[in-house]
């Protein structure tokens, strides 16, 4: 008879689709019956290994939602929900490219009205960029 699986074997297993971050997988952990013990060592032995880290996740997620158009404060929500400090998740957008030249591409593909500055709100985009682009500045004046 085959032996459970060990919270690191179902780590691996989960970490397998995507990079997730140390409260992700320690939730996925917890809904599989892991007991705390278990689901720390897994973690520690992970985060040893290189195989989970929050600074890789936080860089990696953040650049694909600004990918598909997020601005900085979704980012910045997405990265909260997923447990990543705040210091952390300001380091990764701070590595992106720049909100307002993410929303002047944005805006270019989309038009300079308000239809587009709804959409950007929508994105998480400041108030200050929104204006800026559906204003028809480029990102140079925008700072």
């Amino acid at each position: 008879m085959a032996e459970p699986p060990t919270a690191v074997d179902a780590a691996l297993r989960a970490l397998r689709h995507r990079d997730l971050s140390a409260r992700e997988l320690e939730q996925r952990l917890r809904s599989k019956g892991f007991d705390e013990s278990e689901r720390a060592a897994a973690l520690e032995t992970l985060e040893r290994t290189g195989l989970l880290d929050d600074v890789r996740f936080a860089e990696s997620r953040a650049h694909s939602l600004a990918a598909r158009g997020a601005g900085d404060a979704a980012i910045r929500h997405a990265l909260g929900l997923a447990g990543v400090d705040r210091a952390t998740a300001d380091d990764a957008i701070q590595a992106l490219e720049p909100e307002a030249e993410r929303a002047g591409t944005i805006a270019l593909r989309r038009g300079h009205g308000p239809k587009t500055a709804r959409y950007l709100r929508g994105k998480g985009f400041s108030e200050d960029v929104v204006a800026g682009v559906v204003a028809g500045l480029n990102a140079d004046e925008l700072g």
